[in-house]
């Protein structure tokens, strides 16, 4: 693609464990990628709100936008709703997160499809126990935001 980023991976409760950034990725990009991975992290942890790669911004726009607002603010702006991160399995188990930042949010998130089929960070449940009427929902709110291609 031919964009400098920068990427941060977390633990399961938001900690730093590595951030890199290219040469020429903007100068803002580290933090921005941090608190992308931290978000997920935050809320993936606390609550399975946000089935795997289920895009953050949207579940906000449709429930409670105002929270977004009120919990970046709460925690010195390391909420940020935006693509480019998601959370990173061990089979089944949430081990961590990654935020990826420099290119548009759908490239970011481009990049970060690409890097999890690459290195096996997608969820792998040993049985699917997600209800049929979450899978349309959530398919249709892919669809919503053009992601179709990530169905369910």
């Amino acid at each position: 693609m031919g964009v400098p980023i920068s990427v941060a991976i977390v633990g399961p409760e938001g900690h730093l464990i590595a951030l890199e950034r290219m040469d020429d990725a903007g100068f803002i990009t580290p933090d921005t990628a941090r608190a992308k991975a931290f978000t997920v992290a935050a809320f993936r942890s606390m609550s399975p709100r946000f089935p795997d790669g289920l895009v953050i911004q949207q579940w906000f726009k449709e429930r409670n936008p105002q929270m977004l607002m009120n919990a970046a603010v709460f925690t010195n702006g390391q909420i940020v709703a935006s693509g480019g991160c998601a959370p990173i399995f061990r089979g089944a188990e949430m081990v961590g997160a990654y935020g990826i930042s420099g290119a548009t949010s759908d490239q970011d998130e481009e990049i970060g499809r690409h890097a999890r089929a690459r290195v096996g960070w997608a969820l792998q449940p040993e049985h699917d126990t997600t209800p049929d009427s979450v899978k349309q929902h959530v398919n249709e709110i892919y669809a919503k935001v053009g992601l179709g291609d990530r169905s369910l």
